[in-house]
């Protein structure tokens, strides 16, 4: 899609409607299964820690059960905030292939084509692999 210029830089060319479509399934797909984890999480937050595991006493027989309570409620918040952010980025994806689905797939860095294997493997991603790259080694 993107094909260098006489100048060297790259030039974006629209994605196909089919394309376009593809994305928005896919993005709709990742969007239903985060909703569905984090559904799960909810669940797990909305127990009590004395209703999780059954027992109605206020206190746990051994403080190790209320250590290994406590880090499972930690890890389920840290994946529930993992997936939410998840999320953002997924919406954010689907606001940009809706208001302007002809520019869907440019690179937000140097306006290059970001690429249909890329977008395949992760549909939210708005830099190509080398401004992506040039980012995660500190450069501009």
């Amino acid at each position: 899609m993107a094909t260098p210029t006489p100048g060297g830089e790259k030039k974006f060319k629209p994605f196909p409607k089919k394309q376009v479509q593809y994305f928005e399934k896919r993005l709709l797909e990742e969007r239903r299964r985060v909703l569905k984890e984090l559904g799960h999480y909810d669940e797990t937050f909305g127990n009590t820690p004395q209703g999780a595991d059954g027992d109605l006493s206020a206190y746990s027989f051994h403080m190790a059960d209320q250590g290994t309570d406590a880090m499972e409620r930690e890890k389920a918040f840290l994946f529930a905030s993992k997936e939410g952010r998840f999320l953002w980025h997924v919406d954010q994806a689907l606001r940009r292939l809706y208001r302007t689905p002809e520019e869907f797939g440019k690179c937000h860095n140097c306006g290059g084509e970001v690429g249909f294997d890329r977008l395949d493997a992760l549909p939210h991603a708005r830099y190509c692999i080398d401004c992506k790259q040039r980012e995660e080694d500190g450069k501009k």
